[in-house]
């Protein structure tokens, strides 16, 4: 992931899809994900951002729970829904 800082902006915005690789199945995961609160429709504090981690929490709108995933198994990240993702 080459800016981790502006997937976080985005996702405080709205809804990015992250496209990563599981740690120990190298399953490939798309996950639609979220850090405002009226997108998850649940209260949702982030006090800090650390840009050096390598692991980023965020809310998963399909599996409506925290999730987090390390940065350096990103592949891809885009603003908005996977295609055919259904709410």
């Amino acid at each position: 992931m080459d800016s981790p800082e502006k997937f976080i902006k985005a996702v405080q915005q709205g809804v990015a899809t992250v496209e990563f690789r599981k740690i120990n199945t190298d399953e490939l995961r798309i996950m639609p994900c979220t850090l405002n609160s009226e997108v998850a429709g649940t209260p949702i504090a982030i006090k800090s951002f650390d840009p050096l981690s390598d692991n980023i929490a965020v809310w998963c709108l399909d599996k409506a729970a925290w999730r987090s995933f390390r940065v350096s198994t990103v592949e891809k990240w885009y603003e908005g829904y996977p295609e055919g993702y259904e709410l």
